[in-house]
């Protein structure tokens, strides 16, 4: 549609190369707010809500997988009091200890001899009996118990896994469907603001790294929390002293990871908008790939797709570099804490206060104490990149929404097309008004022209005729029913479009043809439309006829042929109401002729809103309304207005009759052709060869 040319107030809509706000490409920065990481991420578990049976289930194989994993450790350190007790019983034998001596004769006899610290040492082994060996059957029992446990917490982690890829998928599902319905509910005016780079942005880039991050962190958050606990509850069981000098290093790993989480967070906020504002640069200079190359903009785009690659180059390296020093940070307050368990347990040991393989079995839980706060805290830049992307989805969804349809709308049964515009008011910026108290009847089955210079408000009219956009006041009626008293799709499913930029997608050309039929038709009726709107005759010289396969921008076709082909779909969709806006611009003046009398059929017993500046395709209709910054001027026939010698006369001489004279230039001596267009080359001729 050409909304942006004839209103100049509406924002603009950025798609090519050229001028625009916020920079050569129009690619203005985004004003950054502070991110509600909190807000967000509690949001993302109400969208999740519908998988709360889901969630419970991978809670409960977490807590059997953690529980099992945690348990493993302490039966691993029966083990090694086994091990050690056999070694220590061979080597009292070898020391003058009769064989069978129990334990406690051993450290009555140590004591006596003054080897205390030895003697309580022995004392804390346990069962240790003198020239007693290993006892390998019991310790087999203990690895087997142990292969059993992590067997058992190797199965309930897969089963997590499983359910937990379920459950995000169906989430990322469900939120794909919220943003393509949302999509539908905006309105034309918001659509129109956002680059269409960033809208897709949001859908497909954002929505997968949400959808990477909650499956590669979900569980994992999960399983870390519950790994706390119960490793907290097995240190508590085996020295409490110990278990509080493991505690030690949590506070400061707490504030470790928070400060670097604050100044990690703008950084990942900048990245995604950085992503959005490459990918709506890339997608622009792609649409219009020929037209940079025409007007030579090769580097300058090039410049600017650097310029946009090196923004997130930048954010990126800045958000990975900050949040990176999470891990080995992490890391460091692990190896320290190691360190002090290790020392402190080795005197506990020496004092007979615990065994080896207490000792053994609290260094492994505090690894498994340390591991869980350190694989959280390294997930800190994937959950922030993930948060980031989710409140951009969110973004979406909270956008302001069209004006709901009526809870009881209006039918009408048989539509015979009178269309009134009554009192109509309307601008696209409230500080400049468009239109204004605009009053236009189009009677049942009568052709309006609309012409008027660019800018003057002919599309939008059709725009508010369609309920693209909604009127400031006044009425549009229908057959005399208020258009807003219906659903949108009641009220355009009875209207036809043919629009200046045509649309097709990738698929046949026959489903393009068909696309939007409301009923069934024969293939005698098909074969009628396209022969009337002169689609056949092309299509018949392609190898495949109408099965041949089109892309989404239909290249494989000139502009001419991809017009023919919309407007034979507005053929076959047999509207009650038709519009043309700019319909037979891309045809040739052979083949426009031809279009016009089969446009002339078509809009023969319907309601027909034509918009054109070549007033070559309007001489016949019904009623020609001229507007000029968003008000109606003239009304009449082709003759009428033009024998008033007003603002049509003009128009129309400027066309036919005189070459475009500008009014305004300096007088001077007549160039060939007389435009104001020669007279500019001319003085640039001029001023080159003085200089």
């Amino acid at each position: 549609m050409s909304a942006q040319n004839d209103a100049p107030v509406r924002p603009p809509r950025r798609r090519g190369p050229g001028p625009g706000p916020g920079g050569p490409l129009g690619m203005g920065m985004p004003g950054e707010k502070a991110m509600d990481f909190k807000g967000s991420l509690l949001r993302f578990a109400r969208t999740m809500r519908p998988e709360r049976t889901r969630v419970v289930l991978l809670v409960l194989c977490g807590i059997a997988s953690v529980a099992l994993s945690v348990t493993g450790p302490r039966i691993l350190g029966h083990g090694t009091n086994v091990i050690f007790e056999g070694v220590v019983g061979s080597m009292l034998t070898a020391q003058g200890v009769p064989a069978g001596t129990p334990a406690a004769q051993v450290v009555d006899s140590l004591r006596q001899q003054g080897q205390g610290r030895v003697a309580d040492m022995l004392a804390g082994m346990g069962n240790v009996v003198a020239g007693q060996g290993i006892d390998f059957d019991r310790l087999g029992r203990v690895l087997l118990a142990v292969l059993a446990i992590y067997l058992g917490a190797f199965l309930f982690g897969w089963l997590q896994a499983r359910i937990m890829t379920v459950a995000v998928q169906n989430t990322m599902r469900r939120l794909r469907d919220e943003v393509e319905a949302k999509l539908h509910r905006v309105p034309l005016s918001y659509v129109d603001k956002q680059q269409r780079g960033e809208i897709l942005s949001r859908v497909t880039n954002d929505i997968d790294n949400v959808a990477q991050t909650t499956t590669q962190t979900l569980a994992q958050l999960i399983t870390s929390v519950l790994t706390v606990v119960g490793v907290l509850v097995m240190m508590f069981s085996i020295s409490w002293i110990l278990a509080i000098v493991a505690l030690v290093t949590v506070p400061l790993s707490v504030i470790v990871t928070t400060q670097i989480a604050k100044r990690s967070q703008p950084q990942f906020v900048t990245q995604w908008a950085s992503t959005g504002r490459l990918n709506a640069h890339v997608e622009e200079m792609f649409t219009g790939h020929s037209l940079v190359k025409v007007y030579g903009q090769q580097d300058a785009a090039a410049e600017k797709f650097d310029a946009e690659n090196h923004a997130l180059f930048d954010a990126s390296q800045k958000a990975q570099a900050i949040s990176g020093t999470i891990m080995p940070s992490m890391g460091f307050l692990a190896n320290l804490n190691y360190v002090v368990v290790a020392v402190v347990g080795g005197l506990r040991v020496a004092s007979g206060s615990l065994s080896l393989g207490d000792v053994q079995a609290f260094i492994q839980y505090s690894r498994q104490f340390t591991q869980p706060l350190t694989q959280v805290a390294s997930m800190m830049n994937l959950l922030q990149s993930g948060v980031a992307s989710a409140e951009r989805v969110y973004e979406l969804l909270d956008a302001p929404e069209q004006v709901e349809d009526p809870a009881e709308p209006r039918q009408i049964a048989d539509v015979h097309g009178r269309v009134a515009f009554e009192d109509v008011s309307f601008s696209y910026d409230p500080a400049k008004p468009l239109i204004e108290h605009l009053d236009l009847v189009a009677e049942q089955g009568k052709t309006v022209a609309i012409v008027g210079p660019t800018g003057a408000g002919k599309t939008t009219l059709v725009n508010l005729l369609m309920r693209f956009y909604e009127v400031d006041s006044g009425r549009i009626t229908l057959d005399g029913v208020d258009t807003r008293s219906m659903t949108r799709d009641t009220l355009r499913s009875s209207i036809g479009m043919v629009l200046q930029d045509t649309w097709l997608f990738k698929g046949t050309i026959e489903e393009n043809l068909r696309y939007g039929l409301r009923r069934e038709i024969t293939d005698e009726e098909f074969l009628a439309a396209t022969r009337a709107t002169h689609v056949d005759p092309f299509v018949r010289t392609l190898p495949d006829g109408y099965a041949t396969k089109l892309d989404d921008e239909g290249s494989s076709l000139s502009a001419g042929e991809k017009q023919l082909l919309t407007i034979a779909r507005a053929f076959l969709a047999d509207p009650e109401i038709l519009v043309l806006d700019e319909a037979t611009s891309s045809v040739d003046t052979r083949t426009e002729v031809l279009v016009q009398h089969a446009m002339n059929a078509l809009r023969s017993g319907r309601t027909s809103f034509v918009i054109a500046h070549r007033l070559s395709t309007i001489r016949d209709a019904d009623v020609i309304v001229v507007m000029e910054h968003g008000s109606i001027v003239e009304t009449g026939d082709h003759d009428t207005l033009l024998a008033a010698g007003g603002a049509y006369a003009r128009l129309y001489q400027s066309q036919f009759a005189a070459p475009a004279v500008d009014d305004d230039a300096p007088s001077g001596p007549a160039l060939p052709g007389g435009t104001a267009a020669a007279r500019l080359m001319a003085a640039r001729a001029a001023a080159a060869k003085r200089s």
